[in-house]
C-alpha cells in the first residue's frame, strides 16, 4: 500500500488552491512554510496559492506581531460555473468529513 502523504504523479482530484485552503481552515495560523510542506509544493508557489486566495476573497490576512493569520471567508461560493451556488463552507465541510476531521 502506498503512503497516502507521499508526491502523486500526474493530475489529483483536488487543486493546490483547494487543498491550501482546506489546510488553513484546519489550522488558521500556519505559516506558509507549513502550507508549502502540507500542500507537497515550494514556499514561493503557496506563498502565490495564499497571494491568489487573499486576492480572490476566498482568505483574509491578519499580521499578528511577525506573522501571518489567515481567515477563511467560508461564504465565499465556488469558481466553478456548475457550483456557484455551492459555498466554500460547504466544500470544507464536505472535504473534512470524507477526511475524518
Amino acid at each position: 500500500m502506498t503512503d497516502p502523504m507521499s508526491p502523486v504523479q500526474g493530475w489529483t482530484f483536488l487543486t493546490n488552491h483547494a487543498v491550501a485552503l482546506l489546510e488553513v481552515a484546519r489550522e488558521p495560523d500556519l505559516r506558509i512554510r507549513d502550507i508549502a510542506e502540507r500542500v507537497g509544493v515550494t514556499e514561493r508557489a503557496a506563498a502565490s496559492i495564499v497571494k491568489d486566495l487573499v486576492a480572490e476573497g476566498y482568505l483574509e490576512s491578519t499580521r499578528v506581531g511577525r506573522r501571518n493569520v489567515y481567515h477563511v471567508v467560508r461564504d465565499r461560493p465556488l469558481r466553478h460555473p456548475r457550483f456557484r451556488t455551492r459555498s466554500i463552507d460547504e466544500l470544507i465541510g464536505s472535504l473534512s468529513e470524507v477526511a475524518g476531521d
